[in-house]
C-alpha cells in the first residue's frame, strides 16, 4: 500500500520511513489534543522512572562519547579522509563554522544565554556556596559552560562522523541505519534498519520541535516587552506558523542559497549582538571575565561531567530538570545536526573533522555565555537588578534576555535585534531540519528530491512544536523536558552502538602501520569501494 500512495504521489523516498514517520508524528498531534491529560500522565510517569534508574547513563553517555572523540582525532585513524583521495572541503573554514553555528545551537545561545547563569547564580546547583556570591557566578559560569560548551558539540560530532564517514567512504545512503552495517550486514536494508531509521526520524522531529519551542516561547516573550502582546498558546501557535512560513520559503532556495546565506547574515548579527553588549556593558569586568571562566571550565570540566548529584533530596531534582534534560533534547536531534554536518564536511581528515566540530563552536559558546551571564550577573550586583526576579522567582527563562536588555542603552532597539536573531535561527534549523529528515528517509544526497516533501516535514515540525506547547496540560517547559527524556533513550544505546560500529569498519577499512600515515589521506581510486565495505 505505502509502495503505491509512493508512486501516486510522485515521492522518491523510502515509503516504509516516510509513511510510518509521518504516521507517528501525526498520532502524537492528534493523541495530544485529544487526550491531552492521558498524554501527559504517561510522559510524567516514564520520564520519572527515567531520571530514578537512567539519569547517571545519560550522564556517563556524553562524556563517554566526547572522550572516544577526542581519542579517534588523535590517534592514527585521524589522518583519514572523509571522502576519496582528490575530494577537499566544499566551504572555507569560516563558512563552515558560519553553517555549524546556525543550524546547530544558535536558538540555544539566544534562549539560555543569560537565562541559565542568572538561574544558577541564584540557585547555585551543588548547593555547597551562598546564593548571589561570587562562588555562586563562578559556579554558574562552570555549570553552564559545561552544558553548552564541549559537551554539546559531543552529542553533535559522534553521529556527523559516523554519517560523514559511511556516506563518503563506504558510499552508503545518508540513514542512520547506514550507521550499523558493519554490526548488521544487509539486514540494514531489512525491518531492524527501518525501525533504526523510524525511531532517527520521529526523535529528529520531536528534538528539533522543542527548539522551536523554545525560540517561539522566547519570540512572544520579547514581543510582549515591545509591543505587549499576549503571552499565551494562540500567540505562540501563530508566531509557530509565521516561523514556518518563512522557512518553507528558504526551503524553495535549497541548502546553499538559503540556508547559507541565513547562516552568514545571522552569524553577523550574533557577533554583532554580542560586540555590543561587551562595549555598552562593564568592557574591563567582562573581558577579565571571560579569560576566568575559561580556566575555571577547563579546570572543573572533570568534576562537572561525572557529576551525577548522588547525595540529592530528592534524587535527581536538579540534574533531573538541567543536565538531564539537556544531553536528551541534544541527543535525539543529533541526526540532525550529524546529518547537516556531515553533508557540509566531505574531503575534511577525521581530526580536522573532530577538532574542529568540537573547538569552534564549543570556543564561541565560551565567549557568548560568559559575556552574556557575567552581563546579567553584573546587573544583578552593580546596577540595580530585576533578572533575578524576573527569571527565577517569576519563572520567566524566555524573558531572561529582555530583562537584561532594560539595562542597556536602545533598550528597544536590542529587544528588536534580538528578536530578529531569534526569527533567523529557527528558519534555519526548520530549513535545515527538513532538509535532514528528507535524507533520512530518502537516504538520496545526490538527487534533489521533490520540494513538497521537504516542505511536508517542514508542516510536521511546526506541528509537533505548537502541540508541544500549546496541547499539553503541563506548563511548556515541563512539557518539553518530560517528553525529551522519555524519547532521549534510544539514541544514548544508539550513541554507544556508532562507536563500536565505526571503530569496526575503520580497523577493517584502515590496515596501515605507521610509517604509512602520510598516506592516510588518500583512499581507494574513486570507482572503488572500501575492501570491507564489499565483504560486508
Amino acid at each position: 500500500m505505502v509502495d503505491r500512495l509512493q508512486q501516486r504521489w510522485g515521492l522518491r523516498t523510502d515509503p516504509v520511513i516516510f509513511f510510518v514517520s509521518a504516521g507517528l508524528a501525526v498520532l502524537f498531534v492528534v493523541l495530544s489534543i485529544a487526550f491531552t491529560a492521558e498524554v501527559d500522565a504517561v510522559f510524567a510517569v516514564v520520564s520519572g522512572w527515567i531520571l530514578e534508574n537512567l539519569g547517571w547513563f545519560y550522564i556517563l553517555g556524553v562524556t563517554a562519547f566526547l572522550v572516544f572523540l577526542l581519542w579517534i582525532a588523535l590517534s592514527r585513524y585521524g589522518h583519514v579522509r572523509l571522502g576519496a583521495r582528490s575530494d577537499r572541503p566544499e566551504f572555507s573554514n569560516l563558512a563552515w563554522f558560519a553553517m555549524l553555528f546556525a543550524a546547530g545551537i544558535g536558538t540555544i545561545l539566544m534562549f539560555w544565554g543569560v537565562a541559565e547563569p542568572i538561574s544558577h547564580f541564584a540557585n547555585p546547583p551543588m548547593g555547597d556556596v551562598a546564593p548571589e556570591s561570587a562562588e555562586a557566578a563562578t559556579q554558574a559560569l562552570n555549570f553552564t559552560l559545561y552544558h553548552f560548551a564541549l559537551h554539546t558539540w559531543t552529542i553533535f560530532c559522534l553521529p556527523a562522523l559516523a554519517f560523514a564517514y559511511f556516506a563518503y567512504r563506504r558510499r552508503l545512503p545518508f540513514r542512520v541505519s547506514s550507521i550499523f552495517q558493519p554490526l548488521l550486514g544487509d539486514r540494514i536494508n531489512g525491518p531492524i534498519g527501518k525501525i533504526i531509521d523510524v525511531t532517527a526520524v520521529v526523535g529528529t522531529i520531536f528534538g528539533v520541535g522543542v527548539s522551536i519551542g523554545l525560540g517561539t516561547m522566547q519570540i512572544n516573550s520579547g514581543l510582549a516587552s515591545l509591543f505587549g502582546l499576549p503571552e499565551n498558546a494562540t500567540s505562540q501557535v501563530a508566531i509557530i506558523a509565521v516561523i514556518t512560513g518563512f522557512a518553507l520559503v528558504s526551503i524553495g532556495f535549497g541548502l546553499h542559497k538559503g540556508i547559507k546565506r541565513l547562516s552568514n547574515l545571522n552569524i553577523l548579527m550574533a557577533v554583532g549582538l554580542l560586540i555590543f553588549v561587551l562595549v555598552a556593558g562593564s568592557t574591563l569586568y567582562l573581558t577579565r571575565g571571560v579569560i576566568e571562566s575559561t580556566g575555571n571550565y577547563l579546570s572543573s570540566i572533570v568534576n562537572l561531567a561525572f557529576w551525577n548529584d548522588t547525595f540529592a533530596e530528592p534524587e535527581w531534582g536538579w540534574q533531573g530538570s538541567w543536565t538531564v534534560f539537556y544531553w536528551a533534547w541534544t541527543i535525539t536531534w543529533s541526526p540532525f545536526i550529524g546529518i547537516f554536518i556531515a553533508r557540509i564536511s566531505k574531503g575534511r581528515s577525521i581530526k580536522e573533522f573532530v577538532l574542529g566540530v568540537l573547538g569552534m563552536p564549543a570556543a564561541f559558546s565560551v565567549i557568548w555565555f560568559s559575556i552574556f551571564g557575567l552581563s546579567a550577573i553584573d546587573v544583578e550586583l552593580e546596577r540595580g537588578g530585576g533578572i533575578i526576579e524576573a527569571v527565577v522567582e517569576q519563572g520567566d527563562p524566555p524573558g531572561a534576555m529582555f530583562a537584561m536588555f532594560e539595562h542597556f542603552p536602545l533598550t528597544t532597539f536590542l529587544s528588536a535585534v534580538g528578536i530578529l536573531i531569534v526569527v533567523i535561527f529557527l528558519t534555519t534549523s526548520k530549513d535545515s531540519a527538513s532538509l535532514v529528515l528528507d535524507l533520512l528517509c530518502s537516504g538520496r544526497s545526490d538527487e534533489v528530491s521533490p520540494t513538497r516533501q521537504r516542505v511536508f516535514w517542514g508542516l510536521i515540525v511546526g506541528a509537533v512544536a505548537a502541540t508541544l506547547l500549546a496541547a499539553t496540560g503541563a506548563d511548556g517547559l515541563a512539557a518539553l523536558e518530560q517528553v525529551m527524556i522519555v524519547v532521549g533513550l534510544p539514541f544514548f544505546v544508539f550513541g554507544f552502538l556508532m562507536i563500536w560500529s565505526l571503530l569496526r569498519a575503520l580497523r577493517s577499512d584502515v590496515r596501515i602501520t605507521v610509517s604509512e600515515v602520510d598516506t592516510l589521506a588518500g583512499d581507494e581510486p574513486e570507482d572503488e569501494e572500501p575492501q570491507a565495505a564489499r565483504r560486508e
